[in-house]
């Protein structure tokens, strides 16, 4: 109940409530993943669920709210940096390429790579790396160290500033924008948080007409860097079909793409667990058993705060200083603390204040006159705003587990400023 925060009565409430429910789902976002003890908390949740058989049924189960359809798209199609070997054996059979079988890096580790010098050219698509990574003065130097430092972007941002020695901005369409190539319109497939898969074609006119899209722009980086490549990177990007073609090879559940993509609701990728398809050593659902953790700060005058983002702001890009999900108005620098933590620390509203963090290599940091507004978030936790809190994080603070920056659960003391 300490570890939880809540009392026995509201636990056993919860649990009663559980129990009486017909059909369950639980939900999460990142306040989940970006902790130390993610992977099992998540673990825990399946636990939960299927102890009332609440997975493989309608109207039931996990659901974890992923966000982007870049994202969720990467996730199905196998984009990460350890690839399982089914998905490239698959690559090399439909594609006649011999893929790379050594383990990539992840954004934790690639900043550490480009710190060591072992990573030596950077190349985003989108994104604005510098600010939505942990500990914005580090990956800043990680990144300045590079050779080459490639932005492939709809928009400029904070990280078209931070470069390498040689540095491209290479502006490309949007997805809003009409994309014309050789084969006429195309579309781009787009993956939702439950896993329906549908085509986005653009209908604006495109900023310029000197834009390219990005599977042109990356066709024509392969073909630099491999002239001799026999992959048709010019065909993939004249029609995304072709690209589409390959996939439905490759991906299970992905067969008859460019016909399922183009019905009127899409389709829905077929999941394992959800049709009671569990691909484990016994072929059934199996239980795991978490370690309970000590989660409590180290020293009682520590708060965990988290970042998250104001309601007019675009992941790091900030279109207004005003959040109108918290009743803010023209301010950023500000921390939410619950009304009891700020009495003990003799903070009154609207006061600025000062905020140290700890990471785990012992190492501080700290944000100067921010001020303190008093909000409803539970006793002993406190919020504010990314970009501008991820100076709080150090490169040391990522999960054992998962490798998540700590976003989610930073070990913090507040003061008043002066």
């Amino acid at each position: 109940m300490e570890q939880a925060g809540l009392t026995e009565t509201q636990l056993r409430a919860a649990g009663q409530l559980y129990l009486n429910a017909g059909k369950t789902i639980i939900s999460w976002c990142l306040g989940i993943s970006q902790q130390e003890h993610a992977v099992d908390m998540v673990r825990e949740f399946m636990n939960v669920l299927l102890l009332r058989g609440n997975i493989g049924r309608v109207g039931a189960g996990p659901a974890p709210v992923r966000g982007h359809s870049n994202v969720q798209g990467n996730r199905t199609c196998g984009i990460n940096h350890h690839s399982p070997a089914w998905l490239l054996d698959a690559l090399d059979e439909v594609c006649g390429i011999t893929s790379p079988r050594k383990p990539g890096l992840d954004t934790v580790a690639s900043i550490h790579k480009m710190h060591e010098g072992a990573v030596k050219v950077f190349v985003s698509l989108g994104g604005n790396f510098v600010l939505a990574a942990p500990d914005t003065h580090y990956t800043a130097e990680a990144l300045s160290g590079c050779r080459l430092t490639v932005q492939v972007s709809t928009k400029l941002n904070r990280s078209h500033l931070v470069h390498g020695k040689k540095a491209l901005i290479l502006p490309c369409l949007g997805r809003t924008e009409r994309d014309e190539q050789a084969g006429g319109l195309q579309g781009q497939s787009v993956e939702d948080a439950m896993s329906m898969v549908h085509l986005s074609v653009g209908k604006k006119k495109p900023a310029s007409e000197h834009l390219l899209s990005e599977p042109d722009i990356i066709a024509r980086m392969a073909r630099a860097t491999m002239p001799d490549s026999a992959t048709s990177w010019e065909a993939y990007a004249a029609d995304y079909d072709r690209i589409r073609d390959v996939m439905a090879k490759v991906l299970p559940g992905f067969e008859g793409f460019n016909e399922l993509v183009r019905q009127p609701n899409g389709f829905r990728i077929p999941q394992p667990a959800r049709e009671l398809d569990f691909r484990t050593l016994s072929g059934k659902a199996e239980f795991s058993a978490p370690a309970l953790y000590d989660v409590l700060p180290a020293a009682d005058d520590m708060l965990v705060l988290q970042t998250m983002r104001s309601h007019d702001q675009w992941n790091t890009t900030i279109y207004s200083n005003n959040d109108r999900y918290r009743g803010v108005k023209n301010l950023r620098e500000l921390i939410f603390m619950h009304e009891a933590d700020m009495r003990e620390r003799r903070i009154e509203q609207g006061d600025f204040v000062d905020i140290v963090s700890t990471s785990k290599d012992g190492s501080q940091r700290e944000l100067r006159k921010y001020r303190a507004v008093a909000y409803d978030t539970p006793r002993g936790s406190a919020a504010g705003y990314m970009p501008e809190m991820n100076v709080l994080i150090g490169q040391a603070d990522y999960s054992a587990q998962s490798d998540q920056p700590l976003m989610k659960s930073i070990h913090v003391r507040v003061a008043r400023s002066g």
